[in-house]
C-alpha cells in the first residue's frame, strides 16, 4: 500500500476577462475517477487543498450532458459524495515539501479552480518542484496543470521547463466557450514556461507520461492516467 497526497482546488470561482466571476471549482469525474482508482488499489489517500478549505464541485461536471447521460452523471455524484475527506481535507500549507517523505505519489485534480488559485500558489509550486525533484509519481490533469505556472522563479524558469506535458488545450477552451473570455490560456501559459506541450485530439483520453511527470488533457484522461500511476506505484 502507497500513501497519495491528492491535492483539489479550494477556489469556487474563476475570474474571466471582464471581471466576472464564473462558478467553478474542481471537476468531478477528475477526482472520482483517480480516487476510485487509488482507493480500489488499496492505497491511502490524503485529500488536501490551499487552507483546508471544502472545495466546490463545478455543478456543470455533474450535469448529464458531460457525463454521457443521467446514469453516469448519477454514478459521479454518488461516487462523490463517498469521498468523506472532502468535507475535511488538510490543509496544504500543513503540507510542506519537507512533509513529501510521507508519501508515495502526488495527484493534482483539475477543473477551472486552479487558474484562479493554484496558479498563485507559492505552497503549492514549492511541493511541485519538490515532487518533481523526489522522482515519485506526480500525476497532474486537465487545468491541474496551472497550478505548474507557480513553480516558476523570479527570472521565469521553472524545474518543469523541456518536460512534455499536456492539459487542457486552447481548442478544447474554444469548444467549451471560454477561450474568448479568459484572461489567459492554460496551453499558451505552459509553453511560455517552457513545457514541451503535447496536444491530442480535443476531449479524447491522452496521457503523457515524461520521467515521474504524468500529465492528462482532459476529463477524459483522469481514470487513464491514474491507471498509469497506480503501475507506476506497483514496480
Amino acid at each position: 500500500m502507497s500513501k497519495i497526497l491528492v491535492v483539489v482546488t479550494g477556489t469556487d470561482h474563476w475570474t474571466l476577462a471582464d471581471g466576472t466571476k464564473h462558478p467553478t471549482g474542481f471537476w468531478a469525474e477528475e477526482l472520482v475517477a483517480p480516487y476510485e482508482i487509488f482507493h480500489d488499489a488499496r492505497h491511502e489517500i490524503t485529500l488536501a487543498t490551499p487552507g483546508g478549505v471544502v472545495p466546490t464541485v463545478d455543478a456543470r461536471s455533474l450535469s448529464p450532458q458531460v457525463n454521457g447521460g443521467q446514469e453516469n452523471a448519477d454514478r459521479i455524484a454518488r461516487k462523490l459524495a463517498e469521498i468523506s475527506q472532502l468535507q475535511h481535507p488538510a490543509r496544504l500549507e500543513d503540507v510542506g515539501p519537507e512533509d513529501l517523505d510521507a508519501y508515495d505519489a502526488v495527484f493534482y485534480a483539475g477543473g477551472h479552480g486552479p487558474m484562479e488559485d493554484l496558479a498563485v500558489d507559492a505552497v503549492s509550486g514549492r511541493l511541485l518542484v519538490a515532487a518533481l525533484a523526489s522522482g515519485k509519481p506526480l500525476g497532474i490533469v486537465c487545468h491541474g496543470p496551472a497550478a505548474l505556472l507557480a513553480t516558476a522563479s523570479d527570472d521565469g524558469r521553472s524545474p518543469f521547463a523541456g518536460y512534455r506535458a499536456t492539459g487542457f488545450t486552447n481548442v478544447e477552451e474554444t469548444r467549451s466557450g471560454f477561450a474568448d473570455r479568459a484572461i489567459w490560456l492554460l496551453q499558451d501559459r505552459l509553453v511560455a514556461l517552457g513545457i514541451d506541450f503535447q496536444e491530442g485530439e480535443a476531449f479524447a483520453p491522452h496521457v503523457v507520461v515524461d520521467r515521474n511527470l504524468y500529465t492528462g488533457q482532459n476529463p477524459a484522461s483522469s481514470a487513464p492516467l491514474a491507471n498509469e500511476m497506480v503501475k507506476a506505484l506497483a514496480v
